[in-house]
C-alpha cells in the first residue's frame, strides 16, 4: 500500500508540474517554481563569486565587453518579451553579468538572469558577436527552465518512491548538488547534468534570435563552432562542451535556424 501510495504522490507531481513554456509553447515536466530556483540562483550565485577571482568591468576591456554584450542580450530579451505579450514571465529577473578570471572555457546563466563568463572562453570566441552567441545560448536555457526540468529529472532519479516533498525537506544536500550540477555552476559538482538534443537546439535558436536583436551577425555562430570543434580534438573538450553535441552536424541545425535570426537582425555600427 505505501509503495502504491508513493507511486500516485509521483504521478500527481506530474501532473502538476507540466506546465506550457511561454516560448516554445509546448509543455514541459518542471517540479520546482520557479521563484524557489531564482531564490537559489541568487544565493548560489553570491556564495561563487565570493569564492572565485572576478574581474571588475572597471578599467577591464575583457570584462566590460562581457557586461556590455549581457545587457544588450537582455534588453533583447526583454524586448521580444514585451513583442509577444509575455512580460510578465521575466517577474523575478535580475540580470548580473560577471567575468571570472578561470582557463576553463566555459560559461553558464542560473534562474534570475545571474550569468558567468570565463577567461578560458573569450580566445576561443574571439569577438564580441560570437561571445554575444555564447551569452545568448547560455540565457535561453534559463528561460527555456532547462535547468528546472534537468533538477526535476536527477530529483526523481534520487528519490525513486518517496514523495518529492518528502525529499526536498530532508536531502537539502543533494538538492543544492543537484541544482550546480543542472546549471554547471563551477566546479563543486563533477559532472554536469547533460541537456537533452532538444533542450540544445531550443537554446541554439532563440539565443540566435537574441544575438540578432542585440545587433550581433548571427552567422557568426557557424564560425564560433567550428572554433570549438577544433579546441577540442585531441584533447578533453572543453567545459562549455562536455555537455553539448559537438558532431558537426550542429552547424547544420544552425543553419536551419539562421533566416527566422536574420530576419531579427539589425547591425549596429559599431561594436
Amino acid at each position: 500500500m505505501k509503495r502504491i501510495l508513493s507511486s500516485l504522490l509521483i504521478a500527481a507531481s506530474f501532473l502538476v508540474a507540466c506546465s506550457t513554456n511561454p516560448l516554445t509553447k509546448k509543455s514541459q515536466l518542471t517540479l520546482l517554481p520557479e521563484s524557489e530556483l531564482q531564490a537559489m540562483g541568487t544565493q548560489q550565485y553570491q556564495q561563487f563569486l565570493s569564492t572565485s577571482r572576478v574581474i571588475s568591468a572597471s578599467g577591464n576591456r575583457d570584462a566590460e565587453m562581457v557586461r556590455r554584450v549581457g545587457q544588450r542580450i537582455t534588453r533583447a530579451v526583454t524586448e521580444y518579451y514585451a513583442q509577444n505579450g509575455i512580460t510578465d514571465k521575466l517577474n523575478g529577473v535580475n540580470w548580473e553579468y560577471n567575468l571570472v578570471d578561470d582557463k576553463a572555457v566555459n560559461a553558464w546563466c542560473m534562474p534570475g538572469g545571474k550569468i558567468v563568463v570565463y577567461t578560458g572562453l573569450l580566445p576561443i570566441s574571439q569577438n564580441e558577436a560570437a561571445l554575444a552567441v555564447v551569452m545568448g545560448h547560455e540565457v535561453s536555457h534559463a528561460l527555456l527552465q532547462h535547468g528546472n526540468q534537468r533538477m526535476s529529472q536527477g530529483l526523481l532519479a534520487q528519490v525513486g518512491e518517496v514523495a518529492l516533498s518528502v525529499a526536498l525537506a530532508n536531502k537539502p544536500a543533494e538538492t543544492q548538488n543537484l541544482f550546480l550540477a543542472a546549471y554547471g555552476a563551477g566546479a563543486t559538482v563533477g559532472v554536469m547534468l547533460p541537456f537533452s538534443r532538444k533542450q540544445e537546439l531550443e537554446a541554439d535558436r532563440f539565443g540566435l534570435i537574441w544575438t540578432a536583436m542585440a545587433g550581433y551577425n548571427p552567422q557568426e555562430a557557424i564560425s564560433l563552432w567550428e572554433r570549438m570543434e577544433r579546441a577540442s580534438q585531441g584533447q578533453h573538450p572543453p567545459e562549455f562542451l562536455s555537455t553539448h553535441p559537438s558532431e558537426g552536424t550542429r552547424i547544420d541545425e544552425l543553419q536551419k535556424f539562421m533566416p527566422e535570426a536574420m530576419k531579427y537582425y539589425k547591425p549596429m555600427a559599431k561594436y
